[in-house]
């Protein structure tokens, strides 16, 4: 039985049955690899969430997939952005995904390229190795909620294109500029404060303000910043912790920072920003 035909004006689906099929077969790969779309070239959107966040940034993907259980229902938003249309069973397809279940919508799309080079004078989020994807994600998000839109992530950090970065990410990768594999050289081009947290030495952040703007940096979620960055950093703070825990989740703590930062700057005076600046 052929897929029902969605809302008017759709461009008609390609149907896939076979698990063998060279597309099922590369969501595989992009779904489950995490150097899998440095080698394809692709990154593997699923879910609503992802898929409209993409859409919003005016991202166009190369392939749109829908579940055939959710094809007779799909939004109209998505039946006619991609070239193509692919429905394919769930249970084929849930083979390729990270969720618990299929996604109704996935988008296959163009790995995106950084600029050639990052800015040294932007605020920016600097990642130092951290490994977990969850953590990485959500420093992502939270770079993008509090206005960060520069993440710096030195070699030996997850991939920030890795389908479980991308998820937790939940689509913050679209709105910022991201850099990998920087070494510590390409580093100490920044020209804004570098400002480092840290668990037993530094300013409180609650009693001081971090320079504006900044490249906060977040370190190894065991090991902590590395000496050679923390080497380029001109303040160090530390957050409060009255109820007794021996250290905060880097991606908790980045969050509380990076939150201190955004607050700070929206209530500063309109000079301080320039100040800062002519101060470098």
């Amino acid at each position: 039985m052929s897929a029902a035909r969605p809302p008017h004006g759709a461009l008609a689906p390609q149907r896939i049955t076979s698990r063998d099929n060279p597309l099922l077969k590369e969501l595989r790969q992009l779904g489950g690899d995490s150097r899998a779309h440095r080698k394809l070239g692709r990154i593997w959107l699923e879910g609503d969430h992802l898929c409209r966040a993409a859409l919003d940034k005016g991202l166009v993907p190369e392939i749109a997939v829908f579940s055939e259980s959710n094809w007779p229902q799909v939004s109209a938003r998505f039946d006619d952005v991609a070239p193509k249309n692919v429905v394919i069973p769930d249970r084929l397809l849930a083979e390729a995904s990270g969720l618990e279940s299929a996604p109704p919508v996935g988008f296959v799309m163009a790995l995106p390229v950084a600029p050639a080079a990052f800015d040294p004078l932007a605020a920016s989020v600097v990642l130092d190795r951290l490994q977990d994807a969850g953590n990485v994600g959500s420093l992502l998000r939270s770079a993008a909620a509090f206005g960060f839109r520069q993440v710096l992530a030195a070699k030996g950090t997850a991939a920030l294109w890795s389908p479980k970065v991308l998820r937790a990410g939940m689509g913050a990768h679209f709105g910022l500029a991201l850099f990998e594999g920087l070494d510590v050289a390409a580093l100490r081009t920044l020209r804004v404060p570098v400002v480092a947290t840290s668990s037993h030495r530094g300013e409180w952040l609650h009693a001081g303000a971090p320079p504006s703007p900044c490249a906060w940096v977040f370190g190894h979620e065991g090991q902590g910043v590395s000496p050679d960055i923390e080497d380029m950093a001109s303040h160090f703070v530390r957050i409060a912790q009255p109820g007794g825990e021996e250290s905060l989740n880097v991606a908790a703590a980045g969050a509380i920072c990076l939150h201190a930062s955004a607050t700070r700057e929206l209530a500063a005076p309109p000079h301080r920003a320039k100040a800062a600046a002519s101060d470098i």
